[in-house]
């Protein structure tokens, strides 16, 4: 099943790097660790899922005219089209770097960003020209808030659906106080709350709902989502219980997975759970975007999880 236009995937774009504690930490000292380099970023990452799920998608951003960046383009491009992204020759690729516990946690990551902070609207603009028919538009908040504010308006104009997926909760801060043009959020509970200065997740949901968002998806790690919808629809989904081997990126597969849902006619609802479905299987693995991801793996997940023995 593939979207008409293509969906288009703007920001970041890193290079991932993760060190995994075989001994479980302790401060001032040395530790051994296993170290591995995948390609990353919230947006990349989406992307990649997305495209793996065979839609067509297209990225929008920048790299660096290091060797960091030209990997990143040709790990990405079997899956996305990257024509868009812009090799900044001055800069450095964007990097994150994460130190994880032995169960696969994160402990600490380190982010490299400040190229995202060249980016302008005037780039966005002469760019955005250039795409075909859009579908749906992917947006994290790796940029400057003008440039996040720009996209917002510009969907919201073009009626163009956008989903919009936090990074951290210093980035939240970049988005507008004015939400209206974003179809749906995906977020994680602290956030949520940083974004709408609440202390209740209740009290978030209503004043995100205030903000102008149509849709509330917040991810709560093992806890499972929780989904809003101005139409009324609320309620909470259990994860299922997987065996991890990595965190890193699951949470961009939920927001992929959850994509493809409502993108091919699935209620809220029924996205959180092929957005489950499809973090539980980059859970399982390693790598950042799960290297065996099709559209039949995640209908089988989906079916194991929430079918078979799993929710009714």
């Amino acid at each position: 099943m593939r979207t008409k236009g293509s969906i288009v995937c703007i920001g970041g774009v890193n290079v991932d790097r993760k060190a995994r504690l075989l001994v479980p930490f302790e401060l001032g000292t040395s530790h051994p660790v296993v170290s591995t380099q995948t390609a990353g970023g919230v947006a990349r990452n989406i992307a990649e899922n997305i495209g793996r799920l065979g839609q067509n998608v297209a990225l929008l951003s920048v790299v660096g005219g290091d060797h960091d960046g030209q990997w990143l383009i040709d790990a990405t491009s079997p899956y996305v089209d990257t024509r868009m992204v812009t090799r900044i020759p001055e800069a450095n690729t964007g990097a994150y770097t994460a130190v994880l516990d032995e169960r696969g946690e994160m402990v600490l990551a380190l982010a490299d960003m400040a190229i995202y902070d060249t980016v302008r609207n005037e780039w966005l603009k002469q760019r955005w020209l250039k795409f075909g028919p859009i579908s749906a538009v992917v947006l994290d908040t790796n940029f400057p808030t003008d440039v996040i504010s720009w996209v917002i308006e510009q969907c919201r104009q073009d009626r163009l659906p956008l989903c919009v997926v936090t990074v951290s909760v210093p980035k939240v801060k970049r988005l507008p106080t004015v939400l209206s043009g974003v179809t749906w959020l995906v977020t994680n509970q602290a956030e949520a709350m940083a974004l709408a200065g609440k202390r209740r997740l209740d009290d978030a949901i209503e004043s995100l709902f205030r903000l102008g968002v149509e849709n509330i998806v917040i991810t709560r790690g093992a806890e499972g989502v929780v989904y809003a919808t101005r139409k009324g629809e609320r309620g909470a989904i259990a994860a299922p219980v997987v065996k991890v081997a990595d965190a890193t990126g699951a949470g961009d597969a939920f927001a992929a997975g959850f994509l493809y849902g409502v993108l091919n006619g699935h209620m809220v609802e029924d996205a959180c759970r092929l957005g489950i479905s499809n973090a539980a299987l980059t859970l399982q693995t390693a790598e950042t975007v799960n290297p065996a991801l099709t559209e039949q793996r995640l209908r089988a997940a989906y079916e194991q999880y929430f079918h078979e023995g799993g929710e009714s």
